[in-house]
């Protein structure tokens, strides 16, 4: 899916309303109707809403939910800044129409008190939309604070109040905490990075029908990775094949004492539909790899760390777990690199060696797939401000490096050498656990193998390493699963999507 600035959506709705044709107020009128059917369809024991709605257009959508909601038969509550304000043409439509209701109360910020709030009562946000420009002050600042202390259910209407949908404030600013946001047709860049994302609580993308055209030939470098992406990129397996259809992968890492991060890499590239796996241990290794993973082959590299990396060019390499950092391993890499043209992938202890020269990085292939997260990225390429500068830097990176950076994160990006964004949105903080990067390692380099381009090996191994962890903790919890259950539960990635892209009668 396709994200959009602030400015590209407002164009979006004008497109639509001029092409197809519908006007402004009847356009709202269709946001505000696929919030209350989802409404409707989740929050079917509450009766009870108070809706806080603004002067501009998200204020008009509010105003238009409250009046749907009331025809439904639910008690619903309005609070305004000012009855007799200024509103925008659209909202003082719908501001007029909810007048017509003797059974809604439509009372001023200044009159709410939240003690009269009963504990089944949702409260619903629509102060400010995503053309917001300043920070709140005033009415709307004080009555944004006393929600906030609230412990009710709290819903925002397209974005949080007091969000920027491009990009973060400079200084902290006051912001609506929602528990969900409906938000219109798009993904808003902010609620992908930790900074504020942390203010919409769960993502609803509600379709309101905006023009495709505008949609499809509008260009923009910011993507989602959702379901309908990964169909796309997915090749259900050959019945006609055979292990040299699917490749062979190379994960070299381990050292003593870190030989679990390389046993979770090959369970991983075995897991992920590889042909053949190979385990480029050291000595001190062998006995562990081979009990653990049977089915990988080991290929020996050092006595307690690697010293020497010297495998077959037709393996695709994933490097890095449980490498270590020894001076010897740094050589044996360095000079692997310097004869090394293949796409790879590298992470973990790889980056570390890397980032201790920075001509490292210039020996990094062309094409290759590095997975840094934000310490290893820092380490690599400097520090940033924040996680949105820092993937401001990974896209000069990866245009300069012509690489991919996985630049791990809650929302993890795969940034190309095109410039080209794609932002994952499976995963949890269950996955905020040691090993879950080795897993990953092994996920890439087993779809690399296969035969997948580096961007779509990148982007269906972020996703798929996300959508394990979200079977693995319905069923173990994000606390207590392991990185052990995420592999696990690539079965049930694979039969998901494998049914989601298989033709039926």
């Amino acid at each position: 899916m396709k994200i959009f600035t602030a400015k590209k959506i407002r164009q979006c709705d004008e497109f639509t309303i001029a092409n197809e044709p519908v006007s402004s107020v009847q356009l709202m009128e269709r946001a505000a109707q696929s919030c209350v059917d989802w409404i409707l369809e989740n929050c079917k024991i509450h009766k009870n809403f108070t809706i806080f709605c603004g002067n501009g257009n998200n204020g008009g959508d509010g105003l238009a939910i409250a009046r749907l909601l009331y025809l439904k038969g639910f008690d619903v509550d309005v609070f305004v800044k000012d009855v007799k304000g200024n509103f925008s043409r659209d909202a003082a439509i719908n501001l007029k129409k909810l007048k017509d209701f003797s059974g809604i109360s439509i009372k001023e910020f200044k009159d709410f008190q939240k003690e009269r709030i009963t504990e089944q009562t949702i409260c619903i946000d629509a102060v400010f939309g995503t053309g917001l420009s300043r920070k709140m002050e005033g009415e709307e600042l004080k009555i944004i604070n006393e929600l906030n202390s609230l412990q009710n259910i709290k819903i925002s209407i397209d974005i949080p109040s007091g969000l920027l949908a491009d990009k973060d404030w400079d200084e902290d600013s006051a912001v609506f905490k929602a528990d969900y946001t409906l938000s219109f047709q798009f993904w808003k860049k902010s609620f992908l990075y930790p900074e504020t994302g942390k203010y919409t609580g769960k993502v609803v993308i509600l379709d309101i029908g905006l023009h495709p055209q505008y949609i499809n030939e509008t260009h923009t470098t910011d993507f989602t990775v959702d379901d309908e992406v990964i169909k796309k990129i997915f090749r259900p397996r050959n019945e006609y094949s055979h292990k040299g259809s699917f490749g062979k992968v190379g994960i070299v890492g381990g050292s003593y004492g870190k030989i679990g991060a390389a046993v979770l890499s090959v369970k991983a590239a075995l897991k992920s539909g590889t042909g053949l796996v190979f385990a480029y241990s050291p000595k001190c290794g062998y006995d562990i790899l081979q009990t653990s993973s049977p089915e990988a082959m080991f290929m020996e590299g050092g006595k307690d760390y690697i010293e020497n990396i010297d495998i077959d060019k037709d393996i695709v390499l994933g490097i890095g777990p449980g490498l270590g950092t020894h001076q010897k391993t740094e050589k044996s890499l360095v000079r692997f690199l310097k004869n090394y043209s293949a796409p790879l992938v590298l992470d973990a202890d790889a980056l570390n060696i890397i980032s201790k020269d920075p001509s490292y990085v210039d020996l990094v292939p062309e094409s290759s797939i590095i997975t840094p997260h934000p310490k290893e990225f820092e380490r690599l390429f400097g520090k940033t401000k924040d996680s949105f500068e820092r993937s401001d830097l990974a896209v000069q990176k990866a245009i300069e490096h012509k690489i991919y950076i996985v630049l791990k994160d809650h929302h993890t990006q795969v940034v190309t050498p095109e410039g080209n964004v794609f932002y994952n949105i499976t995963g949890n903080s269950g996955l905020a656990k040691g090993g879950s990067g080795d897993i990953l390692t092994g996920i890439l380099t087993s779809l690399l193998a296969q035969g997948y381009s580096p961007e779509n090996a990148a982007v269906l191994g972020v996703w798929l390493h996300g959508k394990s962890a979200d079977f693995a903790a319905e069923k173990h919890s994000k606390e207590s699963m392991q990185p052990l259950d995420v592999i696990k539960e690539l079965e049930t990635t694979f039969l998901y999507i494998n049914k989601k892209v298989t033709k039926k009668l």
